[in-house]
């Protein structure tokens, strides 16, 4: 058995605040005997303010969010997923970028956000986020303690060919970090993230923002770790906090030689259309 920690945030608009919160929980979740702590989708930066959200957004290298959890890591001995930062790239645009970060404090991989959320929600809630960042161009997996890690971020759930593409390149665990609003939450969260596991035989893990945020905002919370047969291992529910759960490699190999759909895929072909 292999333990990981998630770290469910309501992550404002300080980002040094941010930051202390992210330091604490890789020094609890190392305490708690975790091989690995996995963080939510824009953990050093939730603002609504562009204008006052550019001031705090720096590049990759110069990025205090980044370099206070890589030093954390390195000084307890824990790798982590910091599921997202906003960053300035080399061309000025922005990035919502993903981050594994070994147990020496180097960052092993990064994944800029593939699918960019830009919708007007029923409630009138309107989200631009291509406004603001420019979406990544490649997939990645990297290898950790807890198995070969497939790198997503929160909307990208709502992509299936994403997840495939993940799983066809040996991908053992997914992880999903999201910030979901109220209503896509409560109407598809547990079921996407059921689903992706289902479909790849794989662990997903899905670190979440939850709560009332500074800039106004509500996020839905639900972090969950879900085991390649679809069964929810933890729902840390709605409030901030610190969840630990046990999962065993070994599941994956078990479910997918049980239902070896993996091996079954093929290539769709040209879909023909009948007037």
């Amino acid at each position: 058995m292999t333990r990981i920690a998630l770290l469910q945030m309501t992550a404002g608009i300080d980002r040094d605040a941010n930051a202390a919160v992210l330091v604490e929980a890789i020094e609890q979740a190392a305490a708690g005997g975790a091989a690995m702590l996995f963080t939510p989708e824009m953990s050093g930066l939730i603002d609504r303010d562009r204008e006052r959200a550019a001031a705090s957004i720096a590049t990759e290298d110069a990025d205090p969010v980044l370099r206070s959890v890589s030093e954390a890591a390195a000084r307890v001995g824990i790798w982590v997923h910091l599921g997202s930062l906003a960053v300035r790239r080399a061309d000025g645009r922005l990035a919502n970028r993903g981050y594994v970060i070994d147990a020496a404090g180097a960052v092993r991989a990064r994944y800029d956000k593939l699918h960019l959320f830009d919708v007007t929600l029923p409630t009138g809630e309107s989200w631009r986020e291509s406004a603001s960042y420019a979406p990544g161009d490649s997939a990645t997996v990297v290898a950790t303690p807890v198995g070969r890690l497939g790198l997503t971020i929160c909307y990208d759930l709502r992509f299936p060919d994403l997840f495939r593409a993940l799983s066809d390149a040996g991908a053992t665990m997914l992880a999903v970090p999201a910030a979901f609003t109220v209503p896509t939450g409560e109407a598809h969260w547990h079921v996407l993230l059921r689903a992706r596991a289902i479909e790849a035989g794989a662990f997903v893990v899905a670190a979440a923002q939850a709560g009332r945020h500074a800039d106004g905002r509500i996020t839905y919370g639900h972090s969950l770790v879900v085991d390649p047969w679809g069964k929810v291992l933890l729902d840390m529910g709605d409030a901030a906090g610190l969840g630990f759960v046990d999962i065993d490699p070994a599941q994956v190999d078990a479910v997918r030689a049980r239902i070896p759909a993996i091996e079954h895929r093929r290539a769709i072909p040209p879909v023909g259309i009948v007037a």
